[in-house]
């Protein structure tokens, strides 16, 4: 059986996203109201089985995606640790490259799938949050144990993997059948199609464009630059201050209009971050393979040190009661303050720096 998936919209979208979910062959099980958030909720569908979609050439879906990934964490490649709670932000905490969120409980089913993986590091140590995930238990917003887990998790590529095959399955092949069954077939046409999915509100203003004439009147090219323009107009007076900052998405998307980017040739350079073979191919940013722990000492220095060492220490240390300390793999001034206070609790020089055995006794999760 297919997984089930969710996705949370105000009650006054739910019948819009509801037909559009089942115009590209989704099928809707329930929508249920959210009684601790009114004016949203929840609708839980399950994907077509089998259903693979492939509108335009791998590379080409590489770039759109990168567009995407951009916009939300200002990465190529996104940022698979990335941990975000923003004041006002519906969505509450949102996680990974392509920030799903807890308020949707698609980060539920996101950690859930991981904890189901074969090999998966952190697996056993996240099952714990699973019921709360799944509840969508707003008190996670403040669990800084969570986060650092979840931040660690960029450094496992079964973790990696897995968003990967979340995100295309939540959000890129629905938005490619979206922009098929339109007659969508330029790459930047499926690009806009697939912000949209990631963002929100593609349904309204899909229909909202449309009454200027649809894709099939007016053209792909003039009803792409028609919905950008639309979507622009909406954002910027969104009464939600949170997605009025995000009208930068359309003015990049504009940008590539009048590039005339259509097919999203390499390079392309959107909101100053390339987009090429050399950059798609790259490690990703704040992921780390070593070194090892106990390999060196970790201290203060410049540059800094970072590394799957450093990102267990602070772990470490989180687990030890130091719950305040962020798990970014990157050891500053910060990351020292924690540590000394660590060795001051535990009767020890507080210098600031650990030895090789002080750093493998601490990162032995």
């Amino acid at each position: 059986m297919s997984d089930i998936f969710s996705a949370t919209v105000p009650c006054e979208d739910c019948d819009e996203r509801k037909a559009d979910l089942q115009d590209t062959r989704n099928e809707v099980i329930d929508c249920v109201q959210d009684p601790t958030r009114p004016g949203l909720c929840t609708l839980h569908y399950r994907r077509p089985a089998g259903d693979a979609v492939a509108a335009i050439s791998a590379s080409q879906a590489q770039a759109a995606k990168a567009i995407v990934n951009v916009f939300e964490t200002g990465e190529v490649l996104g940022q698979y640790g990335a941990v975000t709670v923003l004041a006002g932000d519906p969505g509450h905490l949102t996680y990974g490259r392509s920030q799903t969120t807890l308020a949707s409980a698609n980060l539920g089913l996101l950690v859930a799938r991981y904890c189901q993986r074969e090999g998966a590091r952190f697996g056993e140590r996240l099952r714990s949050w699973l019921p709360a995930l799944q509840a969508r238990d707003l008190a996670l917003d403040h669990d800084w144990r969570l986060h650092n887990f979840l931040r660690a998790c960029a450094d496992d590529p079964v973790m990696r993997d897995e968003q990967d095959r979340f995100f295309d399955e939540t959000y890129w092949a629905p938005a490619e059948r979206a922009a098929r069954k339109l007659g969508l077939q330029t790459a930047l046409g499926v690009a806009v199609v697939y912000d949209s999915w990631v963002h929100g509100s593609w349904a309204a203003m899909r229909d909202r464009t449309d009454t200027q004439g649809t894709a099939a009147q007016s053209g792909e090219k003039a009803w792409i630059t028609r919905y950008i323009a639309t979507r622009h107009a909406w954002l910027a007076s969104h009464p939600n201050p949170l997605l009025r900052k995000t009208v930068y998405r359309m003015a990049a998307f504009q940008r590539l209009v009048e590039q005339e980017a259509w097919g999203l040739p390499l390079p392309l350079v959107v909101r100053d971050r390339e987009i090429s073979l050399a950059t798609l191919s790259a490690v990703p940013p704040g992921c780390y393979d070593g070194p090892q722990p106990g390999t060196r000492s970790v201290a203060v220095t410049s540059p800094l040190q970072r590394g799957l060492d450093v990102r267990l220490l602070q772990l470490g240390l989180c687990l030890s009661g130091i719950e305040e300390i962020r798990a970014d793999g990157i050891f500053g001034a910060t990351s020292s303050k924690w540590l000394k206070a660590w060795q001051q609790g535990k009767g020890v020089p507080a210098t600031g720096v650990a030895d090789p055995g002080t750093v493998a006794k601490l990162a032995t999760v």
